[in-house]
């Protein structure tokens, strides 16, 4: 087995690839294609970009049925994440419209794991700012501490799926309430490991906006594979829902 690691900027970030398999060209030929297939999502959901889709849409000159098959599916998932989280997740209530980068980053990870088991990897982590959709394992991932970075606070031991953290790391006090408008108070960080990378993503920017009554969320037979870690706002006391993460 070879291992291939590479950086690819793009996104506003920088995603980080590791996969190991048997053919080296193999892995090289996939990253290639995760990395142009990053390129194309970000012509299309970047809020950046005026001539992107979410931009024409944001600025109503498209309708959603107008849309490209991608960005029809990630409206309707976002959707689906709105409803699960009882609204906490909103990507629609945000300044200038529909703003699907809380929910797209996950969902094309876990493209990019396909296409890299397409390549014969057996071992894949894509790692994007930190949320990362996985394959093979095991795979041992650290949460840091929204305090020190140096400080690793929890470490999960997963094989496959997807972890997504939100919470005031680099960007800060960053996500909004969407029923209030305001900072979410919630929760300092939100840990949420599943099967989609996508909404794990939602759900970990859900329960920092809604802290512990978000736990009731994971009661939902649709959120049967999921489970949170999360730290309090005010007392640093850190709780967790779902089976087998304590």
């Amino acid at each position: 087995m070879v291992k291939v690691m590479r950086e690819i900027p793009v996104w506003g970030t920088i995603v980080f690839i590791e996969c190991e398999g048997p053919d080296k060209g193999a892995l090289e030929a996939g990253i290639d294609k995760c990395a142009q297939y990053f390129r194309q999502v970000d012509e299309v959901f970047s809020t950046y970009k005026d001539e992107s889709e979410v931009s024409k849409l944001r600025r109503g000159e498209i309708k959603i049925s107008d849309c490209s098959k991608d960005l029809q599916e990630v409206w309707d998932l976002c959707l689906r994440a709105k409803d699960l989280t009882d609204g906490s997740f909103d990507p629609w209530c945000v300044e200038g419209g529909f703003d699907p980068s809380g929910y797209v980053k996950g969902w094309a990870s876990d493209k990019a794991i396909a296409i890299l088991r397409d390549h014969g990897a057996t071992f894949i982590q894509v790692n994007g700012a930190g949320d990362l959709s996985l394959f093979g394992g095991p795979h041992k991932i650290g949460i840091r501490s929204p305090e020190d970075s140096k400080v690793i606070l929890k470490v999960f031991e997963l094989n496959g799926g997807a972890i997504a953290t939100s919470g005031t790391y680099e960007r800060g006090a960053h996500i909004r309430d969407p029923h209030t408008g305001m900072i979410a108070i919630g929760a300092r960080s939100a840990t949420v490991i599943g099967p989609d990378g996508g909404l794990a993503d939602a759900l970990a920017t859900a329960l920092v906006v809604s802290g512990r009554d978000g736990a009731v969320w994971f009661s939902k037979g649709e959120l049967a594979e999921y489970s949170a870690w999360v730290i309090d706002r005010h007392d640093d006391v850190a709780w967790s829902v779902g089976f087998g993460y304590g």
